[in-house]
């Protein structure tokens, strides 16, 4: 079999070179004449499968997208072709959350608060949302919720509306699909109306897809005195994003929450498994077949270990201040896809053993960091 991948999705070669020859393409210029002879297709979010990619492509049989959202995805059009699909939902889960909660640490050592005193609003509670939630509880911090679509379908026991959770909360989170009509539309959900009616110094973090905020409205209101802390991983009209809101940015990144190692790991494998039950294989791979030992494995905490020193082992892992630096200093002259291609290593929480918890055990565990038994 052919095999054709998406050049930054990791690991390809090491769970699919048995299956077939794989070759990698670039993922915002795959045409249809490159995919004329692949029978896989295995993509991320930046590439379209629709009627112009598939035209006059025969032999393709299954199109996998090593993603939550499948927004990039014609999945009615896959099934009248009757190619099989996968997504990889809950890959990047880990990854997303824990990049909110360095964004935050870093956003409280910074302005000298407490993120105790903090409530945060999450607006979409699906995996993301929910994973985020427990760490969040994990830090003391007051959760509210907002997900209207899991409400209605019995999987989320409470909820408020979005007017709501922006009314109370002193930070907003972004988790949502792209929806782009109907009811639970998600288009432009932060629209310049509701942007004017934040609260002073709200705090505005969107890790989900770029055209949830409306950039060009949020750009209007810091121009115009209105005081809001953003933390941008996601822009609308990538990569050609809206360069002088960067200027407004308490931090930036280049559309990366969700690329830990684990977590682009976690899709291939997803992926994998995916293709081998399509074509009635044995899937015998894992990724801990293939992660290498990370810098730091273990941490020992000393008696004086207090809250402050949570977030430096949370930074120790990861610290967003990173990736914001490295957009910065080079987005001009290498550009946004450039930097993603590039991104630099990046692990989870749980590489990190803590060997002597104590009474910070269960709350270090909640965090995702790994605590040693015994």
């Amino acid at each position: 079999m052919k095999i054709l991948a998406d050049q930054n999705m990791p690991l390809v070669e090491e769970f699919f070179s048995e299956l077939g020859d794989v070759e990698r393409f670039d993922g915002r210029t795959l045409t249809s004449e490159a995919l004329a002879e692949a029978d896989i297709l295995l993509t991320r979010s930046v590439t379209q499968v629709d009627e112009k990619l598939l035209a006059g492509v025969e032999k393709l049989q299954f199109v996998g997208t090593a993603t939550i959202g499948v927004d990039h995805i014609d999945t009615a059009l896959l099934e009248q072709k009757n190619i099989g699909f996968s997504s990889a939902p809950g890959c990047n889960a880990i990854a997303v959350a824990e990049y909110v909660i360095s964004a935050l640490l870093a956003y409280v050592q910074e302005t000298g608060q407490a993120i105790k005193d903090k409530t945060v609003a999450i607006v979409g509670v699906g995996n993301i949302g929910a994973c985020l939630e427990k760490k969040l509880a994990a830090l003391g911090v007051n959760v509210i919720l907002c997900d209207p679509i899991r409400f209605k379908q019995g999987s989320l026991p409470e909820h408020q509306s979005i007017d709501t959770v922006l009314a109370q909360a002193d930070i907003v989170t972004f988790h949502v699909p792209l929806i782009k009509e109907g009811e639970h539309k998600t288009v432009h959900l932060l629209n310049a109306s509701r942007i004017q009616s934040l609260k002073p110094n709200m705090v505005i973090i969107n890790a989900s897809r770029g055209d949830v905020i409306d950039n060009q409205a949020l750009l209007d209101a810091k121009l115009a005195g209105q005081p809001l802390e953003l933390i941008l991983d996601v822009w609308e009209n990538e990569p050609n994003i809206l360069k002088p809101l960067l200027e407004h940015t308490r931090y930036a990144s280049v559309h990366i929450a969700g690329h830990t190692l684990e977590g682009k790991a976690r899709g291939t494998q997803m992926l994998y498994e995916a293709v081998c039950q399509h074509f009635g294989l044995q899937a015998g791979k894992t990724i801990r077949d293939f992660l290498p030992t990370p810098a730091v494995t273990d941490c020992r905490l000393s008696d004086t270990f207090d809250d402050s020193d949570v977030i430096s082992l949370v930074h120790l892992v990861y610290d967003i201040r990173r990736d914001d630096g490295i957009l910065r200093a080079k987005l001009d002259h290498a550009g946004f896809d450039a930097l993603r291609k590039s991104y630099p290593v990046r692990r989870e929480f749980s590489t990190i053993t803590v060997n002597n918890g104590g009474e910070w055990k269960a709350q270090l565990s909640e965090l995702g960091f790994t605590i040693k038994r015994g």
